[in-house]
Order: structure tokens, then C-alpha cells, then sequence
């Protein structure tokens, strides 16, 4: 599985550690930064994240800011992403069963390390279930088109 990261000042510490969870279960990895506590915008790494995940050049992507917040707003401007913010194992395992989310936003200043890689190590590993949550899906994406 390919994976892009992104993250902001807030997320970069967070995000390295998640980096390298990603690279020792198998998934290769591009993180577009940020690399340090210097103040940054979260839009300027989380769209463009996200714009290489709809345009399928990555399977899956993963924002982390303080928050999680802002980096889930950005990408979810991004046609084509279902971004969700996560804090919890169970709903990062029900955003992809239900809702196929192709990717995750994390806030480093919510969450501890042990617990961000427990949900996106059930995140990576859960798949989506189709059937009634297609329909809904589809409702979304058409709207998006319009």
C-alpha cells in the first residue's frame, strides 16, 4: 500500500513517528513535511496530500496537525476525499467499513503515540463493506459533482 503524510508544526513529531509504524507494516511511505516546529499553514501540506490521493497516485493518506482539525477541513476540499478525523480505534475501523475513507487526519495534541498507531494500524487493515454503505457513499460523490 502507498501512503502519503502530511503534516503542520503541530503534527511533524507525531508524524515521523507514524512514518516509520507505516514503513514496519509494509506500506511504502512519502511524507511531504512539515520537518520542524516552525510555525507552517496545514493547507499548504494537507491539499496537496490530498489532490495525490484522489488523483490515485496513493492508495491512502494520512494528515496530522495539532488538532486534526484543520488538515481534515483541507483535504476534505479535495474532490474525491472522505477524510475523517479519528481519535478512537472504533471509528477508525468504522470510517473505512462504512465509509470508505481514503483518508485519516489525527491531532497530535488530542492523541499519545501508542494510541494514533493502534488507529492506524486498524485503519491500514480495515476494509470497506459496500453493500447499503455504496448507496451512501454514491449520494456523496454525487453531490460533490454537481
Amino acid at each position: 500500500m502507498k501512503v502519503v503524510m502530511a503534516s503542520d508544526h503541530g503534527g511533524y513529531q507525531l508524524a515521523n513517528e507514524i512514518e516509520a509504524f507505516l514503513q514496519d507494516l509494509g506500506a511504502t511511505v512519502t511524507h511531504l513535511g512539515s520537518k520542524g516546529a516552525d510555525s507552517v499553514d496545514y493547507s499548504d501540506y494537507g491539499i496537496p496530500a490530498a489532490e495525490k490521493v484522489a488523483n490515485g497516485e496513493f492508495d491512502r493518506g494520512i494528515v496530522i496537525c495539532g488538532t486534526g482539525i484543520g488538515m481534515s477541513i483541507a483535504a476534505n476540499k479535495v474532490k474525491g476525499i472522505r477524510c475523517a478525523l479519528v481519535h478512537d480505534v472504533y471509528t477508525a475501523r468504522v470510517t473505512r467499513e462504512h465509509n470508505n475513507s481514503n483518508m485519516l487526519a489525527m491531532g497530535a495534541r488530542v492523541i499519545g503515540v501508542d494510541l494514533a498507531k493502534e488507529i492506524v494500524k486498524t485503519w491500514i487493515k480495515s476494509d470497506f463493506e459496500g453493500g447499503r454503505h455504496q448507496r451512501r457513499i454514491e449520494k456523496v460523490a454525487n453531490y460533490e459533482s454537481q
